[in-house]
């Protein structure tokens, strides 16, 4: 008897999705990433820094850019003040407002971050979509080319880029983290679109004889935008964590006016003994928003996941 109420009900739900056509995998995921600790984490995370990242100019109770009399006056090469009236945080090394440049300093890290992952998803879905559309000696040749560069370690290969530059400068850094994600957005699209050309659609509009280009850029390209998007929102992650590794390391923009975390990271080692707090809280600004862009991407690639519906 209980056999046969399962039955009935799974039948009842059977025909429930038959008549309302189904739930969409976006939706689904969707509905998963909303129930889910982790995800609502991340995207907590990341919406507050792209809010701060976004109205910093006009948060900052400060100019970042100005060094004011009242924090130099009490300057000194082994004291730098700290939290007073009108100064939340004290002052930086040099009389800088600091909490005003934490502020400023997240847009900065995210307008970097996001150039880097955007430059990075073009050129690489430029190389995948070529290698895995056209196959044969192209896709040789390109993933020979992406081999080279993934044999390379990626913050080497960001190092390398940005030695190049004479003068360092934001586009620097921009550059040479964006180099280092092409090879890995070339992979992933170039697999995607292999298993896009034995797929049922994609046999059944070639057999019709429907043109190449239309079927690469109407069937195969969109049904491979999925696992992209997805690896894009785990790249920013990474993106923040090179570049502030450059800008630490003195290959990004020199200028010491420039607010932005990983320079104030690096301008920051000579004073630990004074004033640990100029590198404690860039530092833990940068593993936070790292962490709010993995754990957002990791719950999304989980959700977006077919093998996970239920």
């Amino acid at each position: 008897m209980t056999t046969q109420k399962l039955l009935k009900r799974k039948a009842d739900r059977i025909d429930e999705l038959a008549e309302s056509g189904g739930t969409s995998l976006a939706a689904e995921a969707s509905r998963r990433m909303l129930r889910s600790p982790v995800a609502i984490t991340g995207a907590v995370i990341t919406l507050l820094f792209v809010l701060l990242a976004a109205l910093s100019p006009f948060l900052a109770p400060k100019d970042p850019y100005i060094p004011y009399d009242e924090l130099k006056a009490t300057l000194r090469p082994d004291s730098i003040p700290g939290p007073m009236p009108g100064f939340v945080l004290g002052s930086d090394q040099n009389g800088y407002d600091f909490f005003s440049r934490l502020l400023v300093g997240s847009q900065q890290t995210l307008i970097v971050g996001v150039c880097a992952t955007l430059i990075g998803v073009v050129l690489g879905m430029v190389i995948g979509g070529l290698a895995g559309a056209s196959g044969g000696w192209m896709d040789t040749l390109l993933m020979r080319f992406t081999d080279i560069l993934l044999a390379i370690p990626s913050l080497l290969l960001a190092i390398s880029i940005a030695a190049l530059f004479v003068h360092g400068t934001q586009w620097t850094v921009i550059i040479a983290v964006a180099v280092v994600n092409v090879p890995i957005f070339a992979r992933l699209l170039r697999g995607a679109m292999l298993a896009q050309r034995s797929s049922d659609h994609v046999l059944a509009a070639t057999a019709l004889g429907v043109r190449r280009s239309t079927i690469v850029f109407r069937h195969m390209l969109p049904n491979s935008m999925g696992p992209v998007i997805v690896q894009a929102t785990l790249t920013l992650a990474t993106s923040i964590i090179d570049a502030a590794a450059l800008s630490f390391l003195g290959l990004g923009d020199s200028d010491p006016r420039r607010a932005e975390w990983g320079l104030m990271l690096g301008k920051s080692q000579s004073y630990l003994d004074v004033k640990p707090e100029l590198a404690f809280y860039p530092a833990i600004a940068i593993i936070i928003v790292a962490l709010g862009f993995t754990l957002l991407g990791e719950s999304l690639r989980e959700a977006l996941d077919p093998k996970n519906r239920r």
